[in-house]
């Protein structure tokens, strides 16, 4: 029989199992082994012989020169043993290939000094390995050791901060991910921004902060002080990890103090702080921020600052501030929003109790000493009352505006009777309108439509103006609060006033006004005290104090005088009552503040004894001179005398006899005049003969 070759006592299933086995065992042996070989190596590989490589790849990543100078070594550590534990992650516990860097230099681009951007004693990094097979310099964690950053900006605005590569495109790119800051010195010299500023940096032990620094140098030519502390860890990526910062700083009178977080601070993203603000007037919060605020007294605020930033616009909100401004309180919410061509302003501030000598730094209408204070030249001349310091019309261009303002209460010399006030400011392309500009005055309303065109259209510096105002209602008793003999006088004034200039002042815009202003007291009574004062007849004001006042029924007062290139002519001026009619003629010089105005009382009754005479009322804005005609009053003053001897102690006694001109200048006539005379234009505007 022939021989028979016995069975495999191995099945092929098993065999093939166990080839498979083989392999995956010397798959996953080679794949220890390697990163072990690759592992050794890197722990024995002499990396000082990578530097050229590395500098080269790092210059061609951030696009200038970089260069290791000392001993480029490698060790496996963990970041969280030198980073507070409440800012590591699971990450920061696992061990790292780290490149310690000693005598590193990272130099200004090309066209600005040869020097260094910063330098650091020893520069230590976080590497992914893996990321180099990608071309990408991955860095997880970088660590300073007595930085020193020199940041220059040059007045045609290149800087040493704004990273750009050349158009070719490298073929590697750097990723960091956070910055880890210990000792050292950071330096800012800023020729846009005139500063030039060194702020010491110091590690610290602290459950919020790393590190601290302290401010000096100057800022605007004034000297800059102050510090402050900040997060050791930057994060430059992840989002949901707030860089704490706090800050103290005075630059010149100016102070701001800030507390909170900055997430993302390498873009930005948002900004969440307590923000305090002091300083001498608003308007030198420009060289800070921007954004175009008014001349105020000195000033100080606080609220929250709220910054959403994007790689288009940003937003920026100030949030129930608070405040004091001069003595007058204020309050209430603001937004900025960048954009092209200009950002925007908008917000809604009150103030419960407004000073209103706290308005005059708003117009140029305070002291010499107050301007002084607030940080302008004291340019007012002595003896001028209208303001001649200039707006700077060239920052009007720089912000669109949309703000509503309002006074609640206000606080004033008993002499001006304004209770309330409130405005919506809107700027536009250079443009400023008050549209409403609503005083609460002697219990009426003073309504004003200003329009302010500082764009530039109309030359350099200058301004184009156009106003309407409107009064109506307005009592004659609380016209006159410091008056005592107003206190018996009732009736209304009402008013209307269109006005036109160009100038950079209020002074410059009065005096080449062009325009007309018009009054109106239609129907009343007033102290009858207060007309023989205007009027003065003196022996009627002293039977007035002797035997008491009373009222006077007034049948109208109308004021109508045109405006021409800042000289204001009366067209009519009448106070016409049931005993006296008073008019006036003349000029009021808004260009040289000067008066020339004379007012003729005209009794409509024979009185006992009289010394009606014609008013002067001239001499200046600020100390006008008020004179009787001497001629007319001597002609009536001996016989007054010798009628007085012996009618005095009986002429409270005699009724009035004997009419007067009477209705001949009837109120209804008066005004049809005034109405139909037409205002004279301006030189400029009439047609040539």
């Amino acid at each position: 029989m022939p021989d028979r070759q016995e069975p495999s006592s191995v099945p092929p299933a098993s065999r093939a199992t166990s080839r498979t086995t083989k392999i995956g065992l010397t798959v996953l042996g080679l794949l220890v082994a390697i990163p072990a070989i690759a592992l050794v190596i890197l722990l024995n590989y002499d990396w000082n012989k990578a530097r050229p490589w590395l500098n080269a790849k790092a210059s061609d990543a951030i696009g200038r020169p970089f260069a290791i100078n000392g001993e480029l070594t490698l060790q496996w550590e963990k970041p969280a043993n030198k980073i507070a534990g409440h800012d590591t992650t699971w990450r920061d516990h696992i061990r790292w290939p780290h490149l310690i860097a000693n005598d590193v230099h990272v130099s200004n681009p090309v066209g600005l000094p040869a020097r260094d951007t910063a330098s650091v004693s020893q520069l230590s990094f976080s590497l992914n390995p893996f990321s180099l097979l990608h071309k990408t310099i991955a860095i997880p964690t970088l660590r300073f050791e007595t930085p020193k950053i020199d940041l220059l900006r040059n007045a045609d605005g290149t800087n040493n901060w704004t990273f750009e590569r050349d158009e070719k495109k490298s073929e590697w790119k750097l990723d960091l991910e956070r910055v880890v800051f210990t000792k050292g010195v950071v330096h800012v010299a800023d020729a846009v921004e005139k500063a030039d500023i060194t702020a010491d940096v110091d590690t610290i032990i602290d459950k919020t902060y790393g590190i601290s620094w302290k401010l000096r140098g100057n800022y605007h030519g004034a000297p800059v002080t102050g510090g402050g502390k900040a997060g050791a860890v930057l994060s430059l990526k992840e989002s949901s990890v707030p860089y704490p910062i706090q800050a103290d700083f005075r630059a010149g009178p100016n102070r701001v103090s800030a507390e909170g977080t900055i997430t993302r601070p390498s873009k930005l993203a948002a900004i969440d702080l307590k923000l305090k603000l002091a300083g001498p007037s608003m308007a030198r919060l420009y060289d800070f921020t921007g954004v175009l605020l008014p001349e105020t007294p000195a000033f100080s605020t606080e609220g929250r600052l709220i910054g959403n930033l994007d790689e288009k616009s940003s937003r920026w909100t100030y949030d129930k501030f608070k405040g004091k401004v001069g003595s007058s309180d204020l309050g209430g919410h603001l937004e900025y929003q960048t954009g092209k061509p200009r950002g925007m302003l908008t917000g809604n501030v009150v103030s419960q109790q407004l000073n209103f000598a706290d308005l005059g730094p708003v117009i140029g209408a305070d002291s010499n000493a107050s301007k002084t204070a607030r940080g302008v030249a004291p340019v007012q001349p002595a003896g001028k009352v209208l303001p001649v310091e200039t707006f700077r019309t060239e920052r009007w261009k720089t912000v669109d505006a949309d703000v509503k303002y309002s006074a609640q209460q206000i606080v004033r010399e008993k002499q001006l009777p304004i209770s309330k006030l409130s405005t919506h400011l809107i700027m536009k392309a250079g443009v400023l309108t008050l549209n409403p500009l609503n005083f609460t005055i002697a219990g009426g309303n003073m309504v004003s439509n200003i329009r302010l065109d500082g764009s530039g259209r109309d030359g350099k510096d200058a301004i184009k103006a156009t106003a309407k105002v409107t009064a109506r209602h307005m009592k004659i008793k609380e016209l006159f609060p410091t008056i005592e003999k107003v206190q018996a006088t009732v009736g209304e004034i009402n008013g209307d006033a269109q006005l036109s200039a160009t100038g950079n002042s209020v002074a410059t815009l009065l005096a080449g006004a062009n325009g007309e202003v018009k009054t109106l007291i239609n129907q009343g009574s007033v102290s009858k005290l207060l007309l023989e004062t205007i009027g003065l007849n003196v022996g009627n004001i002293v039977l007035t104090k002797l035997f008491g006042d009373k009222p006077v029924q007034l049948n109208c007062m109308a004021t109508d005088f045109a405006v021409t290139n800042g000289v204001m002519q009366t067209r009519v001026f009448v106070i016409d009552t049931d005993e006296a009619v008073i008019t006036a003629d003349g000029t009021v010089n808004l260009s040289n503040e000067q008066l020339n105005l004379t007012m003729r009382p005209q009794t409509k009754s024979l009185r006992i004894f009289s010394l009606r005479s014609p008013l002067h009322l001239q001499g200046t804005f600020s100390k006008p001179d008020v004179s009787v005609d001497k001629g007319v009053l001597a002609m009536k003053a001996g016989g007054a005398i010798a009628l007085a001897t012996v009618a005095a102690p009986i002429a409270a006694l005699l009724p009035l006899i004997n009419t007067g001109p009477g209705q001949d200048s009837a109120c209804g006539k008066l005004l049809a005049d005034a109405r139909v005379k037409p205002v004279a234009p301006p030189p400029a505007a009439r047609a040539p003969r």
